[in-house]
Parts: C-alpha cells; sequence; structure tokens
C-alpha cells in the first residue's frame, strides 16, 4: 500500500493536505475528497486530518460550477502540508509560471507529497513533476494529454500512487484514495463506516482501470462481448494511423460481417462509423485542450487534409472544429489565454 509506512509511523499526528486550486477547478473533486476526511474526524473523535484551501495568490478562485472559494493562503506560504494535490482545469497555469513551479518543486524537496486530481496532472508536468512517474489521466483528457507530454507515461487506472506523486484521475477516484488514507491513518473499520456514511457501494484501491465510455452508447467498453471490446481497443490503438476493418477482423479472428452485426446491436453502428466517432472524440479534446492548428489536429486523427476533418467533424458534433474552438474560449476563465481558431 502506498505510503503506508510513512503514515504508519505518525499514526497519533494529523495529517496536512493542501489543495491548490486553479479558476475552473471541478468543485467536486474537492468536495469529494474533504468530505470522507472530515466524516472520519468525527467517527474517530480525533483531527486525524486537516486541509487547506491554496491559491496562487491566496485570493479567490472560482470554480467550473461558478462557486466562488476563498484559500486561506497562498502556494508561497504552504510549507507544512503532507501532501499538496493540485485541482484545475487542464489549461490552467500559473500567473507567474517561474515562481509558481518553483514553489511546487520546492515542496517537493521539503516532503510534501505532490498529487493531481483531474486536469490538475497537467500543472504537475508543466512543472516538470511527473517526469520518471507514471500519471493516472482521465480519459476525456488522454490524448490531450500525450500530445502535449509524449514522454510521460501514462495509465488508465484511477489512482496511480508512484513514489512522491499521486495521481488521480476525478471526483470518485479522489473519495476513494481519502478512504485510503482513512484506512491508513484510522483503520479499515472508521473506513467501512465512512464509506456508508456517504452511501459509497463499491471501495476502489490501487489497479483499478477507469471505466470509459463507448461512444454515444449507453455503456462502458469493458461491458461488450470480447470481440467488440477487441476492436474497441485496436482502434484506440490506431487513431493517427487508421487500421482498416478487414485487418482489425482478422487480428480479433472474425468475420466483417460477424463484427458488423454485433457493433450494430450493441452500438447502433457499423465499425467504421464508431471507429470515425472514437477518431472524432480525440481530435475533439486536441480542439479544445491544445494549441495546435487544425491541419495538425486532423492528422493526428489520420486525415491527411482538413476538409474531410472538418466534414466528419461537424457531422458528429454539429458544428465545425474551429467553431468549436471559438465556443470554449468564451467559457474560458480568467488568466487562461484564448486558442486560436486556425
Amino acid at each position: 500500500m502506498f505510503h503506508e509506512s510513512r503514515l504508519r509511523s505518525n499514526r497519533n499526528d494529523d495529517i496536512h493536505l493542501g489543495f491548490l486550486i486553479f479558476p475552473g477547478f471541478p468543485m467536486a473533486c474537492l468536495t469529494s475528497m474533504i468530505e470522507p476526511l472530515r466524516a472520519a474526524n468525527e467517527i474517530a473523535g480525533q483531527a486525524a486530518f486537516r486541509w487547506t484551501l491554496i491559491s496562487e495568490a491566496g485570493g479567490a478562485v472560482e470554480s467550473s460550477a461558478m462557486v466562488a472559494f476563498h484559500p486561506s493562503a497562498d502556494l508561497y506560504a504552504a510549507q507544512d502540508v503532507d501532501y499538496l494535490i493540485v485541482l484545475s482545469p487542464p489549461d490552467a497555469r500559473f500567473d507567474n509560471p517561474r515562481a509558481g513551479n518553483g514553489a511546487l518543486r520546492a515542496l517537493g524537496r521539503h516532503g510534501a507529497i505532490l498529487g493531481g486530481v483531474s486536469g490538475g496532472v497537467f500543472v504537475l508536468a508543466r512543472a516538470g513533476l511527473m517526469e520518471g512517474h507514471v500519471t493516472s489521466v482521465h480519459w476525456c483528457y488522454a490524448t490531450a494529454f500525450a500530445d502535449e507530454f509524449p514522454g510521460c507515461a501514462r495509465t488508465d487506472e484511477v489512482i496511480m500512487p508512484d513514489r512522491r506523486r499521486v495521481t488521480i484521475s476525478g471526483a470518485a477516484a479522489g473519495f476513494d484514495f481519502s478512504l485510503m488514507l482513512i484506512d491508513q491513518r484510522l483503520g479499515p473499520e472508521v473506513m467501512t463506516e465512512v464509506a456508508c456514511w456517504f452511501q459509497h457501494p463499491l471501495v476502489r484501491g490501487e489497479g483499478v482501470r477507469q471505466k470509459i465510455p463507448a461512444m454515444r452508447v449507453a455503456s462502458t467498453s469493458d461491458m461488450f462481448p470480447d470481440p467488440v471490446a477487441g476492436a474497441m481497443r485496436l482502434m484506440s490503438e490506431n487513431l493517427e494511423d487508421p487500421i482498416c476493418i478487414a485487418d482489425i477482423c482478422a487480428q480479433i479472428e472474425i468475420s466483417p460481417r460477424h463484427l458488423e452485426r454485433l457493433f450494430k446491436k450493441l452500438t447502433g453502428k457499423t465499425p467504421l462509423s464508431y471507429y470515425h466517432s472514437l477518431r472524432m472524440t480525440s481530435a475533439r479534446q486536441l480542439v479544445m485542450y491544445s494549441n495546435r492548428s487544425m491541419r495538425e489536429i486532423a492528422q493526428a486523427v489520420g486525415y491527411t487534409t482538413t476538409s474531410p476533418f472538418r466534414q466528419r467533424y461537424a457531422e458528429i458534433f454539429g458544428l465545425s472544429p474551429d467553431e468549436d474552438r471559438r465556443k470554449i474560449n468564451m467559457f474560458r476563465v480568467r488568466g487562461n489565454s484564448p486558442l486560436p481558431v486556425a
């Protein structure tokens, strides 16, 4: 169990978590981590955990739900935290990158375990703090993360502890991480009672993979029979250099006709139509969360020119990629630069 020896050697001390929040951070990720810790303190009758909200300069921060939070510390004054957890959208950046990145690195050098939840992993990676570590990346950001940090090892496990780093894919995984801390600090009985307080039906530990939705289908890919799941896996592994459906069938040892029947029954789409949707979903991550041109994005999902790429994108999402990028820029929070439209 990660960090177990460290925590158990300090069982009489509280564990201090600092949550570094950026404008537009996902509020659910914050509350899902704090609430089980609060409940654990109440159940155990002791202040086993404490937490501090932190922002870069100490000022108020508005979440993605447009609810304002008022941190009690700025990043440069946060020195006694055991964990520094970053919560942000994927395009978040420090107003002063040199000072902000330096402060994160200093916290790491002085013993804090550095973590990121959801888009917060981008902030850690931009600071150079995920080099040589495996990062848990939420499936909806996976393409954008791989594009910006091609040298960073990634996983679709919901929680990835790796030495002095811990990355968490989303809000539910954040709850699970807090339960793991409670288990290590206060024991399994308190952890189980906390989970029951919140009607949390399944305590997920390390090694659990994310549920990834099949495109526009009310199922996840692991719920499909092996031939369909195998075809979906091959499609996701071949976005930039598309693989033909016949080759997919050859690799999973099924006839094209049988695969098409299965896909239509389970997804309502032909294999080729599903493949197009998958490629466009990956392209949309780059449209929304990268500065790459439309030509570069088209090439990243297997189109040699932008015209058919734009047409297919509009068919699937109801607007062109340029319009989609302009639309998301309307909702960019303070401190993030608009993305180019071409």
